[in-house]
């Protein structure tokens, strides 16, 4: 059948049958990729945060789908579809959507489990929490390789309160779990602008202009900075999020 879209009637029509069609090829044809699609179709289009928390979560568990993981992580950590935020729970689905290749799910435990500050819950863990960060970057999450990035500038201390920002020369007699790496920093950095982090691009252009884990270059300095620029400017111009891009890649 052809909808006109510029009918009101007919896109409610439309609307409607593209959530029974995926609802079949979710509950008859069990197809995970289209279970996914009725999660994002209950979440933007009908907001039943409820039901698409159901869906998201039988998709994670049942089919094994790791987007779907993703998806009800972020649930459980912003509370939503619950009663309230549960990080840890958050935790346990970013782990299950990492190991079933989700890499943004990967991102998404490294952090939880790097985090500091008088809010955090989760047991800080930073050797699991980089491998994981480490596994996004592998699998080009710009922000994981940022991250890590940001990890090797400023090391990261055993103690976080002896960690003084303002006096570098104190810090450095303060044991590191991880310790500053100018030259690890720059690697990271630079996959992380090669992913299209425009950040990892700005610290590639500063470390060429200083020298800081890698020979000064003015010129390169000057065309990382010209990449961020562009970046930038991109990102202004696609804010807007897209239905479906749940699978997109």
């Amino acid at each position: 059948m052809a909808y006109d879209l510029k009918q009101e009637e007919d896109v409610k029509e439309y609307i409607e049958n593209l959530g029974v069609e995926y609802r079949f090829g979710c509950y008859k044809e069990k197809k995970p990729e289209v279970c996914h699609l009725l999660g994002d179709y209950l979440e933007a289009i009908k907001k039943d945060f409820d039901k698409a928390a159901k869906v998201f979560k039988s998709n994670c568990l049942d089919y094994k789908f790791g987007k779907s993981c993703l998806k009800i992580g972020n649930y459980c950590l912003v509370g939503r579809g619950k009663d309230k935020s549960d990080p840890n729970e958050a935790l346990t689905y970013f782990e299950k959507g990492c190991e079933l290749g989700e890499p943004t799910a990967c991102l998404h435990a490294g952090m939880l489990l790097t985090a500091t500050g008088p809010n955090v819950t989760i047991q800080r863990d930073i050797p699991k929490g980089y491998n994981y960060l480490k596994k996004s970057c592998d699998q080009n999450d710009s922000m994981a390789c940022h991250y890590l990035s940001g990890m090797y500038i400023s090391g990261v201390p055993k103690n976080v309160a002896e960690f003084n920002p303002h006096n570098p020369a104190k810090n450095k007699s303060i044991d590191y779990l991880i310790k500053p790496d100018m030259k690890q920093a720059f690697e990271f950095a630079k996959k992380a602008c090669e992913c299209g982090n425009m950040y990892g691009c700005a610290n590639v252009s500063m470390m060429y202009k200083k020298g800081d884990g890698v020979e000064k270059n003015e010129a390169e300095s000057k065309r990382y900075f010209q990449i961020a620029t562009e970046l930038q400017k991109a990102q202004e111009t696609t804010k807007e999020l897209k239905f479906q891009q749940g699978l997109d890649k």
